[in-house]
């Protein structure tokens, strides 16, 4: 049976060559939403072919998950997958890919537990910086002003999200700079992009031998910020984007000659202030379906040998 060995092999070519173009497209930083959508379409075939494969696998090696697998296709299709010519390797391969797929839900949970438990301890130090007074109780409004000598904004999401200014990025940022700051922000929470921080984060550190995991944990990072300058510029200018990155990490050393744990914020500075043409709309459409159809090569060759039965 060679649909689970095709569906691996596919599984690996899309693993290699899906970042090496991506690393050569030159649009990618132009589009940072279409590249988001792009790179999750890649992993999603790189996962879809892992599991395809392990479902084959083990209804070739067990009877009773090929009756499952195979309860309503008629009796042709199930001869046309050869399911009864394999060797030991099928029951090992489904029992490696398995314990894989398990692996990969036990590292989500744990990136997930990790971050509620960051969670926890930022809610906890704010209500230690910003305590309520005799009397007073807890508001629900989304925005928290924290005493700071440090010019910082961020978003700490949740059941109820909130945005956290320190005073002195009220005192620094002029005009629309902090109305910048805070679309910035927003933009972050309205596309959800901690979740694709926990997807990459648990892929990448449950498998880091896996490049392209760490290289999709990588570029989310990148293209989250992007995406959520480009909400920003859109409403309020790319100029003012940029000045108010500038005003909140200059104090930072990140626009200094040495490397620095922010060392991408100079990139976006200036990204914003060159201000690259967005693709055409037709071209922006013609990248999504591209890679919207990516997912489904894994699943067309599963079907190969039923589609010729069936034909």
């Amino acid at each position: 049976m060679m649909v689970p060995v095709a569906l691996l092999l596919l599984g690996v070519l899309t693993a290699v060559a899906g970042p090496r173009l991506l690393a050569r497209a030159d649009w990618t930083d132009q589009e940072p939403v279409v590249a988001l959508w792009v790179w999750q379409c890649v992993v999603a075939a790189v996962l879809l072919c892992c599991a395809l494969s392990m479902t084959l696998s083990a209804a070739a090696a067990w009877l009773a998950v090929r009756g499952h697998v195979f309860a309503t296709a008629p009796s042709g299709v199930v001869d046309a997958y050869a399911l009864g010519t394999t060797g030991p390797w099928a029951a090992v391969t489904a029992v490696a890919l398995a314990c894989a797929g398990l692996w990969s839900g036990a590292m989500l949970v744990r990136e997930v537990a990790r971050a509620r438990a960051r969670r926890n301890r930022q809610q906890a130090q704010l209500l230690l910086r910003s305590p309520l007074l005799p009397g007073e109780e807890p508001a629900d409004g989304r925005l928290v002003v924290l005493e700071g000598e440090r010019p910082d904004a961020w978003w700490l999401p949740g059941a109820a999200p909130q945005l956290i200014v320190t005073t002195a990025a009220l005192r620094r940022l002029k005009g629309r700079q902090l109305d910048a700051v805070l679309a910035h922000e927003q933009g972050h929470a309205q596309a959800r992009h901690d979740w694709l921080l926990h997807c990459s984060a648990a892929l990448a550190g449950g498998f880091p031998q896996i490049p392209v995991f760490a290289a999709f944990r990588d570029e989310m990072h990148r293209l989250v910020e992007l995406a959520a300058d480009d909400v920003a510029s859109r409403r309020h200018g790319r100029l003012t984007t940029a000045l108010a990155l500038v005003e909140l990490n200059e104090d930072r050393g990140v626009f200094g000659p040495g490397p620095t744990p922010q060392a991408h914020v100079p990139q976006r500075v200036h990204r914003l202030l060159t201000a690259p043409d967005r693709l055409p709309a037709r071209h922006r459409l013609r990248l999504t379906a591209t890679a919207a159809l990516v997912p489904v090569i894994p699943v067309l060759v599963a079907l190969v040998p039923s589609l010729r039965t069936l034909g």
